[in-house]
């Protein structure tokens, strides 16, 4: 398995950083904030896999371009970035050694910390 950035990803958490396109809770609140597997089946029926991509900053290009399972470290709820998604993300990325995702994840961190 190989994890990479997903650029799109990337491009789309830092746009809507920049819109306030925000939510600044609390690290430990993405249990309760992240979409259930109900709600991505949904968003996917709604928007396809060209939409939903757009809000994991990892790809698994081992994987099938419409497998969910090629998508990794979430960071919003298919609206709004969320502090805590991008917290975890960062967290999960540095814990397996993905460094390109955690240097953007990074940065779109910072990026929060500048509107708080």
């Amino acid at each position: 398995m190989v994890v990479k950035l997903n650029a799109r990803a990337f491009d789309h958490a830092k746009k809507l950083v920049k819109e306030r396109q925000v939510v600044l809770d609390d690290r430990d609140e993405w249990s309760e904030h992240r979409p259930s597997a109900e709600e991505e089946n949904r968003y996917l029926e709604q928007h396809g896999f060209a939409e939903y991509r757009k809000w994991y900053l990892g790809e698994d290009d081992e994987q099938n371009e419409e497998n969910k399972g090629r998508y990794k470290f979430p960071y919003g709820d298919f609206e709004k970035v969320h502090r805590c998604g991008v917290l975890s993300a960062e967290s999960r990325a540095g814990q397996y050694k993905h460094t390109d995702i955690e240097v953007a994840v990074a940065h779109v961190h910072g990026m929060l910390e500048e509107l708080s």
